[in-house]
């Protein structure tokens, strides 16, 4: 048996379930925390999703909108379990992210681990600093005319 110590947990949890809280559905997904940040010559994006099952996540890209999306289904529970305590959201989480032109969405890699979906996004090589040589003529040119 679980001991409750916060007063306002069953008033809390009423309040989500009436107003849409973390739960979501296909039409209206709640959002999943995310971090992004630059690591060398690639974004690196990444999302938490603790016990998502990697199967149940869904990851696109069109044009430049990056499109994350992953429902957590509810655990089997086996027969004459009764449910004592239920706080971890269930439903579907969507997150989006419109990348810049700069970036090659085309070699973007992800990873799944301990509940973080980490993307990569390398640096497309034209937005890369580059040395431009000059070159020029050994010998000068007339126009005659």
């Amino acid at each position: 048996m679980l001991m409750r110590t916060d007063p306002f947990r069953d008033f809390d949890r009423l309040t989500q379930q009436l107003l849409g809280g973390p739960s979501g559905t296909w039409s209206r997904p709640s959002a999943m925390p995310m971090d992004a940040y630059r690591e060398g010559d690639s974004y690196v994006i990444a999302l938490d999703l603790p016990g998502v099952d990697p199967e149940a996540i869904d990851i696109d890209v069109e044009r430049n909108m990056l499109t994350v999306r992953a429902e957590r289904r509810p655990a089997p529970k086996a027969d004459g379990v009764q449910m004592e305590l239920s706080e971890r959201p269930l439903g579907v989480f969507s997150r989006q992210v419109m990348l810049a032109d700069t970036l090659d969405t085309e070699h973007i890699t992800a990873d799944y681990d301990a509940g973080v979906l980490t993307l990569r996004v390398p640096i497309a090589e034209r937005a890369k600093p580059r040395k431009i040589s000059i070159t020029g003529a050994s010998e000068r040119k007339e126009i005659s005319g």
